[in-house]
């Protein structure tokens, strides 16, 4: 028997690999992506890698990924790598890499932090401490957070 992994190629879109085991749903969350915007989606969870042991694959059709998008993925991916494909070819293909800052992305779960007060214009902002396993800190009321508090 093969140890043949199956899904098709898709026409136009991007490919996110490397993508640590158990992380596709968060790519997934942070992207916005439900399954209800009516775009194709694969979800490969927990396969076998040579580099990473285990990895997730998400492929994406008919949506290219922006900068802003890669840079939050890396937050939670930081083994990523993200192909853009049209016309059934890679066009491009890049490693992302984890920003120190993260601005508006994510919700401080600090409830008396500034950034959850109604009244308040404050926007989160987060610096990353350390970058696998990810853990970020609020720029605003200091309290720490793991990938699984922000997603």
């Amino acid at each position: 028997m093969s140890k043949e992994l199956v899904v098709s190629k898709i026409e136009s879109g991007t490919v996110i690999d490397h993508i640590p085991a158990g992380r596709a749903l968060a790519v997934l969350r942070i992207l916005g992506i439900t399954g209800r915007e009516g775009i194709t989606v694969a979800l490969v969870m927990n396969v076998e890698s040579r580099k990473l042991g285990r990895k997730d694959i998400v492929k994406i059709g008919g949506r290219e990924l922006t900068p802003e998008e890669v840079n939050i993925i890396s937050a939670v991916a930081p083994t990523a790598t993200i192909n853009i494909v049209r016309n059934f070819e890679v066009v491009k293909k890049f490693r992302v890499s984890p920003p120190e800052v993260v601005r508006g992305r994510f919700k401080c779960k600090n409830p008396t932090c500034i950034t959850n007060a109604p009244r308040e214009p404050a926007v989160t902002v987060f610096h990353m401490v350390r970058k696998e396993p990810p853990l970020f800190v609020c720029a605003y009321c200091g309290r720490y957070h793991e990938l699984s508090d922000l997603v």
